[in-house]
């Protein structure tokens, strides 16, 4: 059992009976009243976000949570294929469990999938993706007012902010944590 002060970002737990990532916390007091802890959870079944807070004395459990290798095969609808490198067994996730995560995927992409209860629940992507470039503006020469930047669009649907030279069909570096250009690929 984690006490108060043992849930952290990052921690997975078991909140009413099912697994949780803590995405953000900020722990409290209040004069007489006693600790609590602020926390943002992850719902990692479903995808929902919710806001709760701990009192005091709250316990929770430690949600044991394996990690296994997989690979992106396509997506068809809502559903997002892959298989376990290990065993060769194929799954799907849903779009509503993956969120933005699925803007990052493209076929072949080596991800790790969290497996709760011996079952596939969610999926960590590799903190930095290459991904080509399929619209992008024409740099105009001189125009760096605006800082230099442009908008363009990747081969996933995703768009994010470039410097002037980048060009269609060229393939980038893209932080996937903060939805960011890197560098050139």
């Amino acid at each position: 059992m984690l006490n108060l002060t043992d849930i952290k970002t990052g921690k997975k737990i078991i909140w009413n009976g099912e697994p949780y990532l803590v995405i953000d916390y900020l722990h409290s007091m209040i004069g007489r009243g006693g600790a609590v802890m602020r926390t943002k959870l992850k719902n990692l079944l479903s995808g929902a976000i919710i806001d709760y807070t701990f009192q005091g004395a709250e316990k929770v459990e430690e949600a044991e949570i394996s990690k296994s290798h997989a690979q992106y095969l396509y997506h068809d609808g809502e559903e997002y294929q892959f298989m376990d490198t290990a065993t060769y067994d194929q799954f799907s996730l849903s779009k509503g469990v993956l969120g933005d995560m699925a803007l990052y995927l493209v076929e072949g992409t080596e991800v790790s999938i969290l497996n709760w209860n011996e079952h596939p629940i969610n999926l960590e992507i590799p903190v930095k993706v290459t991904l080509a470039v399929t619209d992008a503006p024409p740099g105009i020469k001189g125009d760096t007012a605006s800082g230099g930047d442009k908008m363009v669009t990747l081969e996933t649907g995703l768009q994010v902010t470039t410097p002037l030279f980048v060009k269609t069909g060229d393939r980038i570096i893209v932080n996937t944590e903060k939805g960011t250009y890197v560098s050139r690929a």
